[in-house]
């Protein structure tokens, strides 16, 4: 069994969702899954088995197992094994909607996997199982925005300042300096970095790289699917690297492993499980 689903949450929840990722898979080899640093949170849900992390971004927290999680942007891989099946819904939050979904600054879960309930309350276990109990993936879909539209404060706006300078970020995929970011906004870098640091856990240097390292590995990632040869010089001429080198050592220092190795598990992941920590399976 293999089914992947993907969802546009409810317009008022959009300035703070991007996507839901719904997945099932059964019946395959056992596997390890890396959740790469992206420029979102994530919020996972699991429909049946537990969510077996065995490595997280922080090294000095230790494995463990979610029927909730939230996690916070990172710049270093978490790792996910699962036993051959492996079910839930992956959300993929804003530090813009941060505030507004979990009541805190996303810099606050800055390199940090945890049980959602410690951000969500009881929102968290009564999403676990009403969505558990849910007929079909749109129907768990209209749940979830249903109860995060009851939870969300939306009143809890980042200043907007700081989400003009994240859009800027973000819409330039990772290409602006930070000084021509900090013109922008008419601030010092040093207020720039104190700023966003505190507000999503990424400084603006941290952030550039980690959304220009998303963009690089999603494009290697939709050539592969489209069975296209990987063009590492290409890719990352497009995504404003040096040249091939300087993008592999992102891979390396960001994926802990070469792009031709992330490749390799990652086609393979793809045939029968798109979904996971870090929201890898998005376009």
């Amino acid at each position: 069994m293999s089914e992947s689903l993907h969802a546009a949450p409810a317009p008022p929840l959009r300035g703070l969702l991007a996507w839901y990722a719904g997945y099932r898979q059964a019946g395959v080899p056992p596997a390890v899954h890396r959740g790469l640093p992206s420029p979102y949170l994530t919020l996972i849900i699991t429909l049946d088995d537990p969510l077996t992390v065995a490595r997280h971004p922080d090294p000095a927290a230790g494995p463990g197992c979610y029927l909730t999680l939230a996690g916070g942007l990172h710049t270093s891989p978490a790792l996910i094994s699962h036993q051959g099946r492996q079910s839930g819904i992956q959300l993929a939050l804003s530090p813009l909607g941060a505030r507004a979904l979990l009541g805190l600054p996303a810099g606050e879960l800055a390199s940090l996997d945890v049980d959602a309930a410690d951000v969500l309350g009881g929102t968290a276990q009564e999403l676990h199982e009403r969505l558990r109990a849910a007929p079909s993936w749109p129907a768990r879909f209209a749940l979830l925005d249903q109860m995060l539209l009851a939870h969300a404060d939306l009143d809890q706006q980042v200043a907007p300042d700081i989400a003009a300078a994240w859009q800027l970020m973000t819409r330039s995929g990772g290409m602006i300096r930070v000084a021509e970011l900090a013109h922008r906004t008419g601030w010092s870098p040093r207020y720039l970095q104190r700023r966003l640091l505190t507000e999503t856990g990424l400084t603006p240097k941290a952030a550039a790289r980690v959304t220009r390292f998303d963009r690089a590995r999603r494009l290697l990632q939709r050539r592969a699917v489209a069975g296209q040869p990987a063009a590492l010089a290409d890719v990352a001429a497009g995504c404003g690297y040096y040249d091939q080198a300087h993008l592999a050592a992102e891979f390396r220092d960001l994926a802990g492993c070469p792009p031709s190795a992330w490749l390799a598990e990652e086609f393979r992941n793809l045939q029968v499980s798109p979904a996971g920590l870090g929201a890898d399976s998005m376009p």
